[in-house]
């Protein structure tokens, strides 16, 4: 036992050397095997919200997430073991980007037990309940922390430059994509997404129930939740075109799942919705060093994105909302969030020479 524990200790001590970055398809491999966890908790999301028999914590749709955790897991673990065989040792085997990730591991399964037994003595949520969890809330907070691996892992690597291509981007927008998305499944009963046209339409057509109040929230949440990532990225990058676009089809897949897609005019407008930020970013040139332009991407992409949610539901719920204070002034509050938003991440515009350094 002695010499066992002797051993972990020259593993675990520290051998000095810088740590170093993992090569692009490595965080490709960890992004797609982040994306088999993301379905994977997708696919029990909607079991949780469609299927009111669950009485179990062994089913197929529990398989499908869990086994995703392992594989991505496996393959962080195998990045660390690979420089341990190298003679690293300590915070010197762990490549940049990887640390929270991996230590994320041990507790995300110590959460899974937790999940296992808090079903098995109390049952299987389907309702509300299911969001506030406690084992829940602790899978979600160490999956939000494995998943968003690849984006720690290129916000300072050497190779991304100041103006990186969308290929090179991708492993870290979809992991911040994928962490969003787990947001918006804690928030569901706020989410915006999860609404049908012919719903849109009706609740802004009634002030006097209380659907106009909940869908204006649910706008208010969602656009906070889903502008939020890409604000991040726009201040530590040059997104190049279609990174947005990307984005905001990964964020639509999560109340598609939780809706079985029913509301596919209403998710595909955010699809489009990216697709319009894009040429904003394309337009304006937002920057950390550009705050005029920031600001400005900031408010005109919350106002576009959600004019169009409007204007789609209008088209295929058939016709505009009875209530035109609220169709007309929901998207301007939307811009108006976005531009608090875009003051908040940028209160001040970086020297030039200071944003490039940071993002070389």
């Amino acid at each position: 036992m002695a010499e066992t524990n002797a051993g972990v200790r020259r593993l675990l001590a520290d051998s000095g050397e810088p740590r170093g970055w993992v090569p692009l398809r490595a965080d490709l491999v960890t992004a797609l095997l982040g994306v088999w966890f993301g379905v994977g908790l997708m696919i029990d999301a909607w079991a949780h919200s469609n299927l009111t028999e669950l009485e179990t914590f062994f089913t197929p749709w529990h398989a499908a997430f869990y086994s995703g955790f392992a594989a991505v897991s496996g393959w962080i673990i195998w990045q660390v073991y690979r420089n341990v065989r190298l003679g690293r040792q300590g915070l010197a085997a762990v490549p940049q980007g990887y640390l929270a990730g991996l230590v994320a591991i041990p507790a995300f399964a110590v959460c899974g037990l937790a999940d296992m037994t808090w079903h098995t003595v109390l049952g299987i949520e389907t309702s509300i309940d299911i969001l506030f969890s406690p084992s829940h809330l602790g899978l979600i907070v160490t999956m939000l922390l494995i998943i968003t691996t690849p984006l720690r892992s290129a916000w300072s690597a050497p190779d991304v430059g100041v103006r990186p291509s969308l290929g090179r981007l991708v492993p870290a927008l979809a992991g911040l994509a994928f962490a969003a998305t787990l947001v918006s499944l804690f928030l569901s009963y706020g989410d915006a997404l999860q609404y049908g046209s012919a719903d849109i339409v009706e609740s802004f057509s009634d002030v006097r129930g209380p659907g106009a109040d909940r869908l204006a929230a649910s706008m208010a949440i969602s656009n906070v939740v889903l502008l939020a990532p890409v604000l991040l990225v726009v201040r530590r990058w040059n997104l190049p075109f279609g990174g947005v676009t990307v984005m905001y089809t990964v964020a639509a897949l999560m109340p598609g799942s939780q809706t079985a897609f029913e509301n596919l005019p209403t998710l595909l407008t955010f699809v489009a919705a990216g697709l319009a930020s894009d040429v904003l970013i394309r337009l304006l040139r937002p920057s950390g060093a550009r705050r005029a332009a920031y600001w400005a991407f900031a408010g005109l992409s919350a106002f576009v994105t959600w004019s169009l949610y409007i204007a789609v539901a209008s088209v295929a719920g058939g016709g505009l909302p009875a209530v035109p204070e609220l169709w007309t002034g929901a998207p301007v509050v939307a811009g108006l969030i976005g531009l608090a938003l875009g003051a908040l991440f940028l209160p001040n515009a970086l020297p030039a020479d200071a944003a490039d350094a940071g993002r070389a």
